[in-house]
């Protein structure tokens, strides 16, 4: 069949859930990495939406490739604010705002989709 498209608060949740799945209800389960659909801008003006590099057109004929990107706000205590903005940095995070509130520090990021999908949100707790 189709299948079901789920989201999970990072891949350890997924991980919990896929097990207690097969144990508790003896299900075989086939779980794939998160995908992200990426815009190509054809040389022709065409648009084309890639959601896996195999379907990638012939780069001779690619104007453009664009992907999709996430503004994050995350609030976080001060002692660990360089952890978090180095994190951000790591997944080719753009700073667009850092506001110290108290004891903790809100932080607005421009990421792109791809780096936060899989495994961000395990590395950020």
């Amino acid at each position: 069949g189709f299948g079901f498209r789920c989201g999970f608060l990072g891949m350890l949740h997924m991980e919990i859930i896929q097990e207690r799945l097969e144990r508790e209800y003896d299900l075989d389960l086939i779980t794939t990495a998160p995908t992200v659909v990426y815009e190509v801008l054809l040389n022709n003006g065409d648009i084309v939406e890639v959601d896996n590099p195999a379907k990638l057109p012939d780069i001779s004929t690619v104007a453009e490739i664009r992907e999709p990107i996430i503004e994050a706000h995350i609030l976080v205590p001060q002692e660990y604010l360089g952890n978090v903005i180095t994190l951000c940095i790591d997944k080719r995070g753009v700073q667009t705002k850092m506001q110290y509130m108290g004891k903790q520090v809100s932080l607005s990021y421009e990421m792109p989709m791809s780096e936060v999908v899989l495994d961000f949100f395990d590395r950020l707790k």
